[in-house]
């Protein structure tokens, strides 16, 4: 039990880092480099799923004893589904919710970021069966 609320904390920690790390790059890319918001959101993504993978395999999951090459590629897909989630929603609030581009991409970066812990401590980061 204690190990499981230690491993949550942890969780929210890496995943509030990443998701900063993601609002402010898109933050940036559209305020100073005038992106449009979705594209923008991609470049955000890139940089949060290093932050986010370094800081779950290290942290999170530290011990966890799952080969990098193991868990980088599902830790990968979790996160490119987790964003195909984030960029359909985010497209379809922005384009019918009269709300900042910064609001709208808060609400989803938080809905996402409970289906990637699932997705990680259940499968990424999860040892292979003995064969």
């Amino acid at each position: 039990m204690k190990a499981t609320v230690i491993r949550l904390a942890w969780f929210v920690f890496v995943g509030c880092t990443a998701a900063a790390v993601h609002f402010g790059m898109v933050v940036l890319l559209v305020e100073r480099l005038g992106w449009a918001p979705l594209v923008a959101n991609v470049g955000g993504w890139l940089v949060a799923f290093i932050v986010s993978f370094c800081g779950q395999s290290l942290l999170t999951f530290r011990g966890h004893g799952t080969p990098v090459l193991h868990a980088l590629p599902r830790f990968f897909l979790i996160s490119l589904l987790g964003f195909l989630a984030n960029e359909s929603s985010y497209a379809i609030l922005l384009h019918f919710v009269a709300v900042r581009y910064d609001v709208l991409l808060a609400l989803v970066l938080v809905g996402v970021a409970i289906m990637t812990y699932l997705l990680s401590s259940r499968w990424a980061f999860r040892r292979k069966s003995p064969a």
